[in-house]
């Protein structure tokens, strides 16, 4: 695997193939500046196109819903949301030896929370629960539901037992894998949520919110919005927020103890499937996962 990737199927992507997909299917744009974006994500590769576009460019195959996904939804939730989210322009086809649609956005200006030293976070959380209340409030007609055979975003944990599982396994080496066992057997006896599916986006972590002066301004990076459990969205207190700002965002979406545990299961399961992915290929993501599973264990104890 080539130092700059992710993945082992990942797809060769540089400026050189971006700039021949804009020739071809967007010769207006061809002769705008082009630039590479140094970001953690591992899902796009991403351009800075001129001053106020980003050209997104899927690396892995289970990416390539993304753009038609934000494409039919984003446009009807954006108005019902206190954040700015991704406002794509237009879809490219595969071309130029690229197999798969990729997209144009603008530009959403901010610093990622990913450093947040500077930012207010008690702010943060009652900033990022009045968007979560936003999104959930949304209408629900039609929109996708989470992908329970896969243990999506949005279903119940158990559909992820054999996965996470799995992957502690795996980390017996990177953590201590009997606590986290623990944790997640704890997670998988909560009860089951029972209302109605809401919108959630599924991966509310550092790398996909967007500060400027220190309050959040723009969440990012809806791959996995669907209908769903909203405990999902509650990774953020595990991930992002300690303290008072936890608290604060707990209060701020008035969880009851049932989805707290869910939320603390989520966390925990995205973080150990995450760690012994990426522990030799994203230093963010495996610090990152490392951050939430000493979070979820600090409050088991």
């Amino acid at each position: 695997m080539g130092a700059d990737k992710m993945h082992a199927d990942e797809a060769d992507i540089d400026a050189q193939l971006v700039h021949r997909l804009l020739s071809a299917q967007f010769p207006s744009f061809a002769h705008l500046p082009l630039a590479p974006v140094t970001t953690s994500g591992t899902d796009h590769a991403l351009f800075r196109l001129g001053a106020n576009m980003v050209v997104r460019m899927p690396r892995i195959h289970w990416a390539i819903e993304q753009a038609e996904l934000e494409r039919h939804w984003l446009p009807p939730l954006a108005p019902h949301l206190p954040l700015a989210v991704p406002q794509q322009l237009v879809l490219g086809k595969p071309g130029e030896g690229y197999p798969w649609p990729w997209a144009i956005y603008r530009w959403l200006e901010g610093e990622s929370a990913i450093d947040n030293s500077a930012a207010d976070t008690v702010q943060t959380a009652i900033d990022l629960a009045q968007f979560i209340h936003a999104l959930q409030a949304a209408d629900p007609t039609g929109g996708p539901t989470a992908d329970v055979a896969s243990g999506g975003r949005g279903a119940p944990l158990a559909a992820r037992d054999v996965d996470t599982r799995d992957a502690i396994a795996r980390s017996r080496d990177l953590i201590g894998s009997d606590a986290v066992t623990l944790a997640w057997e704890a997670a998988l006896i909560a009860p089951v949520y029972g209302g109605p599916p809401v919108w959630i986006h599924g991966d509310l972590e550092p790398g996909n919110l967007l500060l400027r002066d220190g309050r959040l301004s723009a969440v990012s990076d809806f791959c996995c919005l669907c209908l769903g459990d909203p405990a999902v969205d509650l990774i953020p207190a595990w991930s992002i927020f300690t303290g008072e700002a936890r608290a604060t965002f707990r209060s701020g979406l008035d969880v009851d103890d049932a989805a707290w545990a869910r939320g603390k299961g989520w966390a925990l399961s995205t973080a150990i499937i995450a760690l012994p992915y990426y522990v030799n290929t994203n230093p963010f993501m495996a610090a990152n996962a490392r951050r939430k599973l000493a979070a979820v264990l600090a409050e088991q104890r």
